[in-house]
C-alpha cells in the first residue's frame, strides 16, 4: 500500500505544472556572452509566478514582475561597447554573469557546411597558432529537433583561443574574424547548425502553411506522421535486433566483421528532415535574443528543388518576422561538385537550380550572398577553403552592413537581357573593376535557339555586357552560364565503383571564369529561368 501511494503521489508530481522557485536565464545568458550593441536588448526566464525579477548591467537597473507561467522579459536600454561588463539577474535568489561584451551577434545556421568546424578547414595548424582573438565567442546551440517550439537552448558561451578555436564553425569564424579586424567590434557568433538537413525543417511549418505552393511538401510529411505506428515500429526493430544477433553469431563463427546493429525507428515529427522541426529545437529557443545578422549555408540538401527560392525567402522572412527585426541576411551560394561539367547541358543540374533559387531571393532587401565558386571540391562535398568563404561574406556585410566604402562585395551579377538578331547581350550589376575573362577567353556560356539544342557559345566583354552567339544558331531564345554541379572543372575528375576511384576526364572541362576587377566570381544564371 505504501508503495502503491509513493507511485501515485510521484504520478501527479510529474503531471503538475513546473513551479519555479529560483529565477532562471535561458543558457544563452551566461558567462563570456556577447550581448548587440546599439539596439535594446531583450533579457528573459523564469521565475515564481508574481516574483519580482531586476536585472543591471552597466549601470542601468530593469525591474519586471513574472507573469502567470513564471516567464518574464525586460529590454534594456541600448548597450555601447567597451571594458567586459557584469550582468546581474535577482529575484528570490541571484545569478551573476561575467565577462560580459557588447559588439555584434551573428546568428549562424544551416547544414553541415556550417556546422564544419575550423579543425577541418584548410591550414589548421596555423589557424590554431594565430587564434589569440578573446573579444570572438561562439555559441554552439546543441538541443535537437522538436515537435514544437522550444523555450530553452542548450550549449554555453567559448572564447576564442588556440585551445577552442577548432570548434568554431569555419565559415563563421573566418567571417567574424574579418569584420572583427576591420572594425574592432567584439563578435558573437550563434551557431545552429545540423548535418544533412533541408530548409524546410529550419522553418516554422506555419510560415510554411502559409505558402500554397509548398503545400504538396507538407501534405507528404503529413502523411508519413499519420501512419506512424509505434507497436509496429517497435515490433519491426525487435524482429531485425533478433536477425541482427543471428548474423553477428554467424560473422564471429566465420571470423568475418560483424554487419551494423540496426537502429529504432523515429517518429516522422521528431526527425531533423521534418518541416519546422529544427525550428522549433534549434531557432525558437533563441528568440528574441538581439542580433546584428544572419548567416546562412545551406541547400545540398534540397538539390534539385525548384522552390528552392520560394523556401530561403520563407525562411528569411519567417524569422525577421519573429525577431521583429528586418535584420541584415546573407547567406553562401555552393559551390562546385561532383564531376566537372563538360558538355553545355547537363542531365541532373540539382545544385544549379538551388543556387538559381538563391540568386532570386537577392531581391528581399537587406540581403546579400557569397558566391563560391573557385572554393568547392569535385571529390568533397564539405570543401576545406572555408577561409575564402567566410571572407566573401565579410565584403558583404563591410560593405552593406558596416558602411565601409570602396569594398566590392559581390561577383557580376545578371541585370538584363536582350537579344539582338544573332546575339544575346546580357548586363551585368557588380561589375566592379570591369569583367573579366580569367583566362583571355570567356568559358561557361552555352545558347541555343527554338531547337533546344544547345551549344557552347562565343562569349566576349564589352564594358558591363557579355555578347554571346554562336555561327549555328541564327536565332537565338536563351543563354545560359555555369550551368552544372560542377561548371568550373579545377578538378577534373569522375568517380566510378562503390570505392570512389577517380580517372581524368577525356574531354576538358569547359570552366565558368566571369569574373570582376575585384577578382569576384559571376553567379550562374540561365535566361530561361521559370517563374519563382
Amino acid at each position: 500500500m505504501k508503495i502503491f501511494i509513493r507511485i501515485l503521489l510521484a504520478g501527479v508530481v510529474a503531471l503538475a505544472p513546473r513551479v519555479v522557485a529560483d529565477v532562471k536565464l535561458p543558457a544563452i545568458f551566461s558567462d563570456h556572452m556577447v550581448l548587440q550593441a546599439g539596439t535594446p536588448v531583450p533579457v528573459w526566464g523564469w521565475a515564481r509566478a508574481g516574483e519580482t525579477v531586476t536585472v543591471t548591467i552597466a549601470g542601468q537597473t530593469q525591474t519586471v514582475t513574472a507573469g502567470p507561467d513564471g516567464k518574464w522579459l525586460v529590454k534594456l536600454a541600448a548597450l555601447t561597447a567597451g571594458a567586459p561588463l557584469t550582468l546581474t539577474v535577482k529575484g528570490q535568489n541571484t545569478i551573476t554573469i561575467n565577462d560580459v561584451l557588447v559588439g555584434d551577434v551573428w546568428l549562424c545556421s544551416g547544414q553541415s557546411n556550417m556546422a564544419m568546424g575550423v579543425a577541418g578547414a584548410k591550414d589548421f595548424a596555423q589557424e590554431k597558432m594565430a587564434a589569440n582573438y578573446p573579444r570572438i565567442r561562439a555559441f554552439q546551440e546543441s538541443s535537437g529537433a522538436a515537435p514544437a517550439p522550444r523555450d530553452e537552448c542548450s550549449g554555453r558561451w567559448v572564447v576564442c583561443s588556440s585551445n577552442t578555436v577548432g570548434g568554431f564553425s569555419a565559415t563563421a569564424y573566418f567571417f567574424g574574424r574579418e569584420i572583427h579586424q576591420k572594425t574592432g567590434v567584439a563578435i558573437g557568433l550563434i551557431n545552429s547548425s545540423v548535418g544533412g538537413t533541408p530548409i524546410e525543417a529550419w522553418t516554422s511549418w506555419a510560415a510554411q502553411q502559409a505558402q500554397p505552393k509548398l503545400t504538396p511538401l507538407l501534405t507528404g510529411f503529413e502523411k508519413q506522421q499519420a501512419g506512424w505506428n509505434p507497436e509496429q515500429a517497435q515490433a519491426e526493430y525487435e524482429k531485425q535486433l533478433a536477425a541482427w544477433k543471428t548474423a553477428t553469431a554467424q560473422a564471429k563463427a566465420d571470423g568475418k566483421p560483424a554487419p551494423r546493429q540496426p537502429g529504432k525507428q523515429t517518429e516522422p515529427r521528431l526527425k531533423s528532415n521534418y518541416p519546422g522541426s529544427l525550428f522549433n529545437g534549434k531557432i525558437a529557443p533563441l528568440i528574441p535574443y538581439a542580433l546584428r545578422g544572419g548567416l546562412w549555408y545551406q541547400g545540398e540538401a534540397n538539390g534539385g528543388s525548384l522552390l528552392y527560392g520560394l523556401q530561403l525567402a520563407t525562411l528569411i522572412q519567417d524569422w525577421r518576422t519573429r525577431w521583429g527585426s528586418e535584420f541584415p541576411f546573407a547567406w553562401v551560394q555552393l559551390p562546385e561538385w561532383l564531376a566537372p561539367q563538360t558538355k553545355p547541358v547537363v542531365e541532373d543540374p540539382g545544385w544549379a537550380v538551388v543556387r538559381e533559387g538563391m540568386l532570386q531571393t537577392l531581391k528581399l532587401p537587406h540581403t546579400g550572398m557569397a558566391i563560391a565558386l573557385g572554393t568547392g571540391d569535385a571529390k568533397d562535398i564539405h570543401p576545406r577553403n572555408k577561409q575564402e568563404v567566410g571572407h566573401r561574406l565579410a565584403l558583404w556585410a563591410l560593405a552593406t552592413v558596416y558602411g565601409k566604402t570602396g569594398v566590392a562585395w559581390a561577383g557580376p551579377l545578371p541585370a538584363s537581357c536582350k537579344i539582338a538578331g544573332r546575339e544575346v547581350v546580357i548586363t551585368f550589376t557588380h561589375a566592379d573593376g570591369g569583367l573579366v575573362a580569367q583566362d583571355d577567353t570567356l568559358k561557361g556560356f552555352a545558347i541555343t535557339g527554338a531547337d533546344q539544342q544547345w551549344v557552347w557559345a562565343n562569349a566576349k566583354i564589352v564594358g558591363d555586357t557579355v555578347i554571346v552567339s554562336h555561327p549555328r544558331v541564327k536565332a537565338p531564345v536563351a543563354v545560359r552560364y555555369a550551368w552544372a554541379n560542377n561548371p568550373v572543372g579545377a578538378n577534373r575528375w569522375r568517380w566510378q565503383g562503390n570505392r570512389g576511384q577517380c580517372y581524368t576526364w577525356a574531354d576538358k572541362p569547359a570552366g565558368a571564369n566571369l569574373f570582376n576587377g575585384a577578382g569576384l566570381p559571376a553567379s550562374p544564371f540561365r535566361t530561361d529561368a521559370p517563374e519563382p
